[in-house]
């Protein structure tokens, strides 16, 4: 019988994270999970260990590495108050499809029920937000259980999974075992599904697809773009989708979103929820036409849509879907779409003429657009850029396009504000030559901005831009349309978020010249440090919207 040495259950918890390709380990520290930072330092090679200000930013940090590496992150919370602290950060990753392992601590097993230090049982608390919530109860069964949740993170469709392990447990003995990786092997939709979706397409007359993070997550980019480009199927992208077809694509068509939105007669929505941002599965009927039928496509059968009834579903491995619709559609006579795609690319470049005298407005206070209109050129192919914010986020989606799939982040479905911190983070660690680039609002700022402190110590160069318009502005202007006026909006009129930042360690200036804008976006690219351009901007320009997705 072969002879293994004793290592402790925090040792064992970092082997099976390392055999799932886990290198950093985000966290704030806390006597409860010593036995992790322990078997971090002491593996072979070492784990690094980041640690943060605030235990949201871990999890944010590790839900933002599972989404930009498509691997699942690692966040290690102390237990009670440090576990709570992340409870937002982890419900974002469940709305977001992204996936993460958060491990706990907890109060020991023989003083359960007693009163120890910051008992909780966490697991009652998030087992509605992840996939999976349980305490691990013999320090035997430790690795198993981690890569029993590093395999459930990773399997469609994605998301958190969280444990704890009682402190006696995690500082106790085990067995040395080697871990081996579990997987879980991709399962292609029925094909019966995708020929129905084939046969609607075929027959359609102003097809319309949308692309979302699941497309991405579920490693599909390539065949996507592939079978959109060659279909010619006029496209729109969201989420971790942006990118799938690059800025400037002529099938890219999110600037005439209007008119393919209300003029398609079939909408294929592959890899998003048909949530607000979707109109909740509504499209068609402009102008007094009927309205659109609707496939709904996704990664995992218990993602597709109930309530808007599609006309027909899919659910498996994305990649195989957009494999099997291209060959389908291929085999057999369909409509020639080129008419609507070219008039809907037409549009589309029309739009982005116009919006051109905001990217340049002159005026002063500065006009959010004029931001955009000076960073987006100097922006690399291979830029990761960060939305942490409502208003000033909002006018980021409209301008800004990214060149490759993977390199967009926002607060998602769940709308949390200020994950932007971690996320930048992460990508900094994810993407170590390429510009990392934080989009923050003002009041999105002050649930992060202290991580800062962070980015310095761990030399984690990233460049912010902050649009200053001292209000919470997504709330502000629906306020004041519907009771004609607002309270609890508003923040202090150009604070130097700059200064704390270089308080910090970083650096930072102050713009309120338009003209200046640009030139201080070179220096912060510069700068080799984690640097904020704090812009105030008009607060009386909102983001012309129509809903506020309540």
């Amino acid at each position: 019988m072969e002879l293994y040495d004793e290592v402790s259950g925090g040792m064992r918890a970092v082997s099976a994270a390392t055999a799932h390709g886990v290198e950093t380990m985000f966290t704030l520290s806390g006597a409860h999970v010593f036995p992790l930072y322990d078997g971090a330092v002491t593996s072979d090679p070492p784990m690094r260990l980041l640690d943060v200000r605030h235990e949201q930013t871990a999890v944010f940090a590790a839900e933002a590495t599972g989404k930009l590496t498509r691997t699942p992150g690692l966040a290690v919370l102390t237990a009670g108050p440090g576990v709570t602290n992340g409870v937002s950060a982890i419900t974002q990753a469940h709305f977001s499809g992204a996936p993460l392992v958060v491990l706990g601590g907890r109060a020991a097993s023989f003083s359960w029920g007693r009163g120890a230090l910051q008992e909780f049982d966490h697991p009652s608390v998030l087992g509605p937000v992840t996939k999976r919530a349980a305490t691990v109860g013999s320090v035997d069964k430790i690795a198993d259980e981690v890569d029993e949740a590093f395999r459930l993170a990773a399997a469609p469709h994605r998301g958190p999974v969280f444990l704890d392990v009682p402190m006696d447990e995690l500082f106790g003995d085990a067995e040395d075992r080697p871990v081996t990786a579990g997987t879980t092997a991709p399962h292609p939709p029925e094909a019966g599904d995708v020929d129905a979706i084939a046969r609607l397409l075929a027959g359609a007359e102003r097809p319309l697809v949308i692309l979302g993070t699941d497309v991405w997550s579920d490693g599909a980019d390539e065949a996507a773009r592939r079978c959109v480009t060659d279909l010619g199927l006029p496209t729109i992208t969201n989420g971790m989708g942006r990118g799938i077809l690059p800025a400037g694509h002529e099938l890219l068509v999110g600037k005439a979103r209007r008119s393919a939105v209300g003029g398609c007669d079939l909408a294929i929505v592959v890899g998003t929820p048909l949530d607000f941002r979707l109109g909740y599965g509504s499209f068609g009927g402009q102008g007094g036409a009927p309205e659109a039928q609707v496939v709904h496509v996704a990664d995992s059968p218990g993602q597709v849509s109930t309530h808007a009834q599609p006309a027909a579903t899919a659910a498996g491995d994305l990649t195989s879907f957009f494999d099997q619709l291209q060959a389908a559609v291929e085999a057999r006579p369909h409509s020639d779409w080129s008419a609507w795609a070219d008039g809907l690319s037409q549009e589309a470049a029309a739009r982005a003429a116009q919006d051109r005298e905001l990217l340049t407005s002159p005026v002063a206070p500065v006009h959010p657009a004029r931001i955009y209109g000076e960073l987006v050129p100097r922006l690399a192919d291979d830029a990761v850029v960060i939305g942490d914010g409502g208003d000033f986020v909002s006018w980021a989606g409209r301008f800004v396009e990214p060149s490759r799939p993977g390199r967009w982040l926002d607060p998602g479905p769940f709308g949390c504000l200020g994950a932007g911190l971690g996320a930048a983070i992460a990508a900094r660690i994810a993407h170590p030559s390429s510009q990392v680039v934080l989009l923050l609002g003002d009041g999105a700022s002050g649930m992060s901005l202290m991580d800062v402190d962070t980015l310095v110590r761990h030399g984690l160069p990233v460049v912010m831009v902050m649009g200053n318009n001292g209000a919470w502005g997504l709330e502000k202007q629906p306020m004041q349309m519907l009771y004609g006026y607002d309270v609890a909006a508003d923040l202090a009129p150009g604070t130097r978020y700059d200064q704390v930042v270089t308080a910090l360690g970083g650096g930072g200036e102050l713009v309120t010249d338009p003209a200046q804008i640009g030139p201080a976006l070179d220096r912060a690219f510069a700068s080799g440090v984690p640097y904020l351009v704090n812009i105030v901007t008009d607060p009386e320009i909102p983001y012309p919207r129509s809903t506020t997705g309540m």
